[in-house]
Parts: structure tokens; C-alpha cells; sequence
């Protein structure tokens, strides 16, 4: 039932880009950008817990599979059966404890083990591999997660926060220079090294800082619609009439 529904998808989306004007002008560059909208609009929804609406994203994201391996068929550089033999080849491969001999104690033996079939496979270097697109936090904390698997890493969560105080203390004294780029390098070995932190203490930072974001928002628009109900607009009022508001909105959307 799955393949024939797998099947039906992927022959709609081979007509659509024979017939549909918009989409049979699309090109791998064009659609990239909606590929990335959509992982981060299924990411809300896993934030969020909407399973409704994380159904509805993955049905995008899949979407976007399919479209970018239609252009590709059409191309013949490759097609939908070639991306589901690549990625069941490599899930095979790369779990020699579950369909090999290899023998494993814990998750953390997994890891490693990961990494070196990686290495195998021809890479030049452990942390190769991690796309310079992803958003500064969460590339930080890849290549730490990476380089930790073959034994880089602090030996406890104490040195790492030492280190974190230390870069603190690094980028306060560069604070009065007029060398913006060597503060600019400051402040990023402390995101860094906060980064590090965050994952010893088994946060994912990026996904940390999305939920903050989130709450700013909430917490700012219960400001603005308070002032509202009182006939005052955000630019026609104080900081002190702000901040009671903002005092107000964590005990109003806490509970």
C-alpha cells in the first residue's frame, strides 16, 4: 500500500512538471531556498508538538524530495530510486552492529564507530561534512559533537564552563578597542565556547535559542497588546511602562 502511494506521489510530481507552467520552470537553485523554509517550519512544529501540523510539514519536506530528484531524472543525473538505494546502502553500512558482526556496548561506541566507516568512505577529516549554511550555533555545536566522538573533548563540565568565564573575561577587555574585528573574534569564541557548555549540560543551543526567540516574541506582543487595551501604541509610551508589562507577561503566560 505504501509503495503504490509512494508511486502515485512521484507520478504527480513528474506531471507537474510537464504541464504546470510554475512548476516545470524550477531548477534545484530556485527551489532551495523553500527546501530550508520548510525544515524549519517542520522544527516549529516539533517544537511546538503539533503533530497535525508536523504530518502537514513532512508531507512538504517529501515534496521537496521528489521535486529536486524529478529535476534531476529529467537531467539524468539521478533518480528517486537512486536517492532510496544511496541512503538504505549507506544505513546498512553504516550499522555494522545491527547488520554485521560488530559488536557494541552503548550509544557512544555507535557514535564512534560512525565516524570511522565515515572516515573509510574517503573523508579527509572527522569534522568534514558539516554544511556551512547551518546557522552559527548549531554548525558549533556539530563540530564539537563531532570532534568529541574520536576524543577531542574537556574532561568535565567544569573546565568547559572555566573556559567560559575565561572568554568572558577576553572579550571585556578587548570591549574598549577600536579593533572591531579582533571583538568580533572575542565574541565568537564565547558563543563557542558557550556552545560547549550548553552541550555538556545535553542542550542543543540552536534549538535552546529558537525557544527563547519564541518566548521574546510572546512576551513582547503581550506588551503591545496591553498597551493597546490602555489606548497607547509601543512608540507612545516608556521603558519603566514597558517593563511592568514585561514583568507582568511572565506570570500571565506562565500559567
Amino acid at each position: 500500500m505504501t509503495g503504490d502511494k509512494f508511486n502515485e506521489l512521484i507520478n504527480i510530481m513528474r506531471r507537474l512538471r510537464k504541464e504546470c507552467p510554475w512548476d516545470k520552470e524550477q531548477t534545484h537553485d530556485s527551489i532551495k531556498g523553500a527546501t530550508l523554509e520548510e525544515t524549519y517550519e517542520l522544527l516549529e512544529a516539533i517544537d511546538t508538538k503539533n503533530y497535525e501540523e508536523m504530518k502537514s510539514e513532512l508531507g512538504d519536506l517529501l515534496l521537496h524530495i521528489l521535486f529536486h530528484s524529478v529535476i534531476a531524472e529529467e537531467q539524468k543525473k539521478f533518480n528517486i530510486d537512486d536517492v532510496i538505494d544511496t541512503i538504505k546502502e549507506k544505513l546498512i553500512r553504516r550499522h555494522p552492529h545491527i547488520f554485521g558482526e560488530v559488536k557494541v556496548k552503548n550509544p557512544n561506541e555507535v557514535a564512534k564507530n560512525w565516524e570511522e566507516i565515515k572516515m573509510q568512505e574517503g573523508r579527509n577529516s572527522v569534522i568534514e561534512g558539516v554544511p556551512k549554511n547551518l546557522p552559527g550555533l548549531a554548525r558549533a555545536y556539530r563540530l564539537q559533537e563531532k570532534a568529541s566522538k574520536v576524543g577531542f573533548d574537556w574532561n568535565n563540565k567544569k573546565d568547559v564552563w572555566e573556559k567560559v568565564i575565561e572568554e568572558i573575561d577576553e572579550m571585556k577587555s578587548m570591549e574598549d578597542s577600536d579593533d572591531k574585528s579582533k571583538l568580533e573574534q572575542e565574541v565568537g569564541d564565547l558563543f563557542f565556547a558557550l556552545t560547549n557548555y550548553a552541550r555538556f549540560l545535553g542542550i542543543n543551543p540552536e534549538n535552546a535559542i529558537r525557544l527563547s526567540n519564541e518566548k521574546f516574541i510572546k512576551r513582547f506582543n503581550y506588551i503591545e497588546k496591553r498597551l493597546k487595551e490602555n489606548g497607547k501604541s509601543i512608540t507612545e509610551t516608556t521603558l519603566t511602562e514597558m517593563d511592568k508589562y514585561w514583568e507582568e507577561s511572565k506570570k500571565a503566560l506562565s500559567s
